[in-house]
């Protein structure tokens, strides 16, 4: 499974309402660590698929769920379950911290 991406219209159904836990990227194109990072997301999508849905929102096509979590720097990293953040992680990191976060919320 590849990472998804979600829009303000979609945020709510795609993660809020999800029924499998949600890793949301915050990123933008001209982000260099959210470059960095986006190859680590899609492997992570890949092992841990069925598991975990690994999302991504354009801060600057989405603006107004960036705006409503007071998202204020990228990449920002938000964990959902159960349509509740659980964790976070702000700025990039490798492989290992990024699945970390996401095995702390299994």
């Amino acid at each position: 499974m590849a990472t998804i991406n979600v829009t303000d219209d979609s945020f709510k159904a795609d993660v809020l309402d999800s029924e499998t836990p949600v890793l949301v990227d915050f990123w933008a194109e001209w982000c260099g660590p959210c470059k960095m990072i986006a190859p680590a997301l899609e492997e992570l999508s890949e092992e841990f698929a069925g598991q975990v849905k690994i999302a991504k929102v354009d801060i600057v096509d989405n603006t107004d769920v960036a705006a409503e979590l007071g998202v204020q720097g990228i990449p920002y990293l938000a964990m959902y379950k159960g349509g509740k953040l659980v964790a976070e992680q702000k700025g990039a990191g490798p492989k290992s911290q990024l699945k970390a976060l996401i095995e702390g919320a299994l």
